[in-house]
């Protein structure tokens, strides 16, 4: 790729750091919605575009953009959490819940997830998944529960999202089948059995929660996580780099496909005794 191409790139990160530098976390979550729209979009453009790797290199090793992607990592993350949270209260407030559901901006990209999950930990009806990190609209949850018959545990932290989220799922009609409780890692190794934990791409400390279930899940648990690892997605997807332990061993890895944007990481937990 021609040094310009990478001008007209920078160029675009440039135009969405200009919209979005001053605003906190916070400000993205609960402010005006003035403009954070038309920057998310062009945000989730520039993150789709086929970019040699070569240059995301070249953009990552630029100290002066390490501010400008720090930033638009940051409206891209709060900015989705906002719109879980509106589908959300829509979901709540509406008289026809699961349309609401359907008109989800990220509905697609959920849906080929959960199939993936499925296929890729060798699910079945009437098993069941834990997600660490469900958020305020459990959609992986939801999807696996009402198209494969997987029951689900979602594990959040924040107080209210797990509230609403539980709200939600009763809304749906889909309680008990899908439970959400209030917690975070730590509050593994759950009572029941799960064929599957899955762990968000928003997860975090990646490094401190797979340390715990390499410590606390029984030998040949399997788990999943998520990550961007695509031409500017993984620069403008907040995601730390952490180590897998090695008490567990990569059984599979799902490369996305449109409209997925994740790579899906199957893992297994060895026997007892090894890889500790």
């Amino acid at each position: 790729m021609t040094v310009r191409c990478r001008e007209s790139i920078e160029g675009r990160l440039m135009e969405v750091y200009a919209a979005v530098e001053r605003l906190s976390e916070e400000e993205i979550l609960h402010g005006p919605s003035a403009g954070l729209r038309a920057a998310f979009d062009k945000s989730d453009r520039l993150a789709a575009m086929e970019v040699d790797d070569q240059v995301v290199e070249q953009i990552v090793r630029d100290p002066a953009r390490a501010p400008v992607l720090e930033a638009i990592a940051r409206l891209r993350t709060s900015y989705a959490l906002r719109l879980e949270w509106e589908c959300a209260r829509a979901v709540l407030d509406g008289p026809h819940p699961w349309d609401t559901l359907r008109r989800f901006l990220f509905l697609p990209n959920y849906l080929q997830l959960a199939r993936t999950e499925y296929d890729g930990a060798g699910l079945s009806g009437g098993g069941r998944v834990a997600f660490l990190g469900s958020g305020p609209l459990p959609l992986s949850l939801i999807v696996l529960a009402k198209t494969y018959a997987i029951e689900g545990i979602g594990i959040e932290q924040v107080p209210q999202y797990a509230q609403l989220s539980q709200r939600v799922v009763e809304r749906l009609g889909l309680a008990p089948r899908v439970r959400i409780l209030s917690g975070n890692h730590f509050s593994f190794p759950l009572a029941e059995d799960c064929r599957l934990t899955m762990v968000a791409a928003a997860a975090e400390p990646k490094d401190e929660i797979f340390r715990h279930l390499a410590e606390v899940l029984p030998p040949q648990a399997a788990v999943s996580y998520r990550i961007s690892e695509k031409g500017l997605r993984r620069l403008l997807n907040a995601q730390a780099s952490f180590q897998v332990p090695a008490a567990f061993r990569q059984h599979r890895r799902v490369r996305p496909e449109p409209p997925v944007n994740n790579t899906v990481v199957f893992l297994i937990k060895s026997p007892a005794g090894e890889g500790i």
